[in-house]
């Protein structure tokens, strides 16, 4: 006999594109002037963890996982590990549960577990201690070092090593706050002296970031075979960059002042649970390419590692605002176009013995793909601004300008399968 298909009481939740109940994102929220705590985002609604708790909707190591999750942060909840996370989405399906035998109740309950999710104010999802950029997008990697390198493009290490560099975590922010152009040194072309002044161009990152869940003890490397154990969920990362900056300062460390003014982020952490119908396989390198040393190569992280997740940007400018006019998108890409996978780079993060903990954050790189329409910064977009992009309000832009607002979308789609989406991040930028 075969089962009823799922169906939510909560209006609107089952045909939600982005937070049906297939999704169940966490989020830090607040509402009025309440204090921030934890909520699931369901349908057009935020259900209140904690309110779920007072009224007793959870039971044994779900209880424990609520109780860790309804708090001002999700560290906590993400130390605790898939067994916990499991548990708390199995009996939050239950709760939404149509046709649950205590469906009247939880309806009953309705106006105390559930907020309009356009009333509430989100936040950082958690506390993070340690923030670290990949650069695992080998389009974005290979153009952008073609623009700076013709001769070449990729450096001999990309292909055995997952790329990375050290951000600032004190200036990660959530998707809405305004962005303030950075200043810093820039050398202008034909000068032999820098100078102090605003960012002209500044550019953004297409990236999705990925939450630790339980760490590792001080020089104790995380397995391959494990890796995936210490993910506790993904979200939209908006690198901001300024690229006259990097170019003045990244030679011989890397990015520093460029990059560190600030990193937007998608409020809401989509689990590894909600996922899983959209795992694949790691695509094949191209021929000649190096296999991946002993300690980052796992088969069944090959076969299952990758995700099929859409991602979109757009741009809405000041004109295009008061013209009424839609944001325009730039790019659709997707997280198929990763060189290595999250395992992967959790595994060589820790390898020398670095420390991970709950809450620390890794973005991926810019993910571009291999066609103009899939480009993720408007460095590649221009040209390194030598080709300006035309939008369909009849503006140009080599990079962005004040008043500009960048939008990142994220979207799962497969056949038989409820979408998952990851809202929005989103940063408007201000001089």
């Amino acid at each position: 006999m075969t089962s009823a298909p799922y169906e939510s009481w909560v209006a609107g939740a089952d045909q939600h594109p982005d937070f049906s109940p297939a999704n169940l994102p966490l989020g830090i929220f607040s509402h009025g002037d309440t204090r921030p705590r934890g909520g699931v985002a369901i349908g057009d609604s935020i259900l209140d963890l904690g309110a779920a708790l007072a009224e007793g909707c959870f039971d044994g190591l779900a209880e424990h996982a609520a109780q860790a999750a309804s708090g001002d942060s999700l560290n906590a909840f993400f130390a605790l590990g898939a067994p916990a996370r499991q548990a708390l989405r199995r009996q939050l399906l239950a709760l939404l549960d149509a046709h649950h035998p205590q469906c009247e109740r939880w309806q009953g309950l309705a106006t105390r577990l559930l907020l309009p999710m356009q009333e509430c104010q989100m936040h950082l999802p958690a506390r993070v201690g340690d923030y670290t950029d990949f650069y695992v997008g080998i389009h974005h990697a290979t153009r952008v070092g073609r623009l700076l390198r013709p001769d070449t493009p990729l450096l001999p290490n990309y292909k055995y090593v997952p790329i990375a560099y050290h951000g600032r975590a004190s200036t990660l922010c959530v998707s809405g706050t305004p962005i303030k152009r950075p200043h810093g040194q820039v050398l202008a072309a034909g000068s032999e002296v820098p100078v102090l002044g605003p960012s002209q161009r500044l550019d953004y990152e297409l990236e999705m970031g990925i939450w630790v869940g339980p760490g590792n003890a001080a020089g104790m490397p995380i397995d391959i075979q494990h890796a995936g154990g210490h993910v506790a969920g993904f979200c939209l990362l908006n690198d901001w960059s300024a690229r006259d900056l990097q170019a003045w300062e990244y030679q011989p460390l890397g990015p520093f002042l460029s990059k560190s003014f600030a990193t937007s982020l998608s409020p809401w952490v989509v689990t590894a649970e909600a996922l899983a119908p959209f795992r694949r396989a790691q695509p094949a390198r191209a021929d000649g390419d190096p296999a991946p040393l002993a300690y980052l190569y796992d088969e069944h992280d090959q076969q299952h590692g990758a995700l099929d997740i859409e991602l979109e940007v757009l741009l809405l400018t000041a004109a295009m605002r008061e013209q009424g006019r839609a944001a325009q998108r730039l790019a659709l890409s997707n997280t198929l176009h990763m060189y290595w996978t999250v395992a992967q780079m959790i595994t060589h993060h820790s390898v020398n013995g670095c420390k991970l903990q709950p809450g620390d954050l890794l973005g991926t790189g810019t993910l571009s793909g291999p066609d103009t329409e899939a480009l993720g910064s408007l460095f590649e977009l221009t040209a390194a601004g030598t080709h300006p992009l035309i939008l369909t309000s009849g503006e140009s832009r080599r990079f962005l300008e004040a008043g500009d607002e960048v939008i990142l979308r994220a979207r799962c789609v497969a056949p038989g399968q409820a979408s998952i989406g990851f809202g929005e991040c989103r940063g408007r930028v201000l001089d």
